[in-house]
């Protein structure tokens, strides 16, 4: 199959969407994202990229704390509203229900099934963006969405960006297991 080069960037991947919760000038700041991915299981830590400009940056630069609140096909249009308004200019917090768990400065959207709260451990500057690194120190989902106390992604109905094409997308049908359906390919 041939192949074109069409340059160096790539954003064909979908990327969970997620509102970014942490206190910024000492109030309670909210932010869409999606530039996230997990980055270690045991201990478990993520990596988010946030454009150095963001208030929700500013403010987990402050605390070193902040929370994803994953929403649910449900809670699109908020998560859209989120990422339209900025935090220096509108107060967020001011029409939804937060949720606190363990950590001081790691506000969580009460109507979003699953929160997860965020302890920053190293900073990387890039070129318009900070890189947080960040350990995970507790989650908390709704019974709703839990399948034998795990979180069961058909009950979440979670959702994805792509880009370029600016587009949210629900999460498809499951085609398998991961370290099974390629087996029928392992030669003896």
């Amino acid at each position: 199959m041939a192949k074109k080069n069409i340059g160096k960037h790539f954003d064909i991947y979908p990327m969970p969407v997620v509102i970014v919760g942490t206190i910024t000038d000492g109030k309670p700041n909210f932010m869409t994202a999606a530039w996230l991915t997990k980055i270690h299981s045991d201990p478990p830590f993520l990596a988010i990229s946030l454009g150095e400009r963001q208030y929700t940056a500013k403010g987990i630069r402050q605390t070193g704390e902040f929370a994803l609140s994953y929403p649910s096909i449900d809670q699109a249009e908020l998560a859209d509203y989120m990422g339209l308004v900025h935090g220096d200019r509108v107060d967020k917090a001011k029409d939804i229900e937060i949720f606190k768990g363990s950590l001081e400065s790691a506000p969580i959207v009460r109507a979003c099934p699953v929160g997860v709260e965020c302890r920053a451990t190293q900073t990387i500057d890039l070129p318009h963006d900070y890189l947080f690194i960040a350990e995970v120190v507790n989650v908390y989902a709704t019974e709703s969405v839990l399948t034998e106390g795990k979180i069961d992604p058909v009950k979440l109905r979670p959702f994805v960006l792509t880009m370029p094409d600016n587009s949210y997308w629900a999460l498809g049908d499951r085609i398998g297991s991961a370290w099974d359906i390629g087996r029928a390919l392992i030669k003896p």
